[in-house]
């Protein structure tokens, strides 16, 4: 399994309009598009200082699968344009990481 971690920031007034953007238009985009191998993903929101912190985990069975996605180069951000309009800053790049193991209680 891969993870796709990704970090987005809106100031506070932007956050709640930022959150509703991803659960009504971005993930089910990602979702339609229908990808072998996407597994899920996995929204988690903080405040941190001046700003709301935004991070989005991806699960895919493989990279090439992430490739499927965002194509070649897979650390590549997805930051559809009406995002990029209430994001403050933003990941350039997502970092991937190898599930090595995992234990549920």
């Amino acid at each position: 399994m891969i993870y796709r971690i990704w970090h987005g920031y809106t100031t506070p007034e932007n956050g709640d309009a930022y959150e509703a953007l991803l659960k009504s238009e971005i993930f089910g985009g990602i979702e339609s598009k229908g990808i072998k191998g996407f597994k899920g993903i996995d929204l988690l929101r903080r405040r941190v200082g001046d700003e709301d912190e935004f991070i989005t985990v991806m699960r895919f069975n493989t990279l090439d699968a992430v490739k499927a996605f965002v194509g070649e180069d897979y650390e590549a951000s997805y930051v559809p344009d009406a995002a990029r309009k209430v994001l403050k800053r933003f990941d350039q790049r997502s970092q991937h990481y190898e599930l090595r193991e995992s234990r549920s209680y």
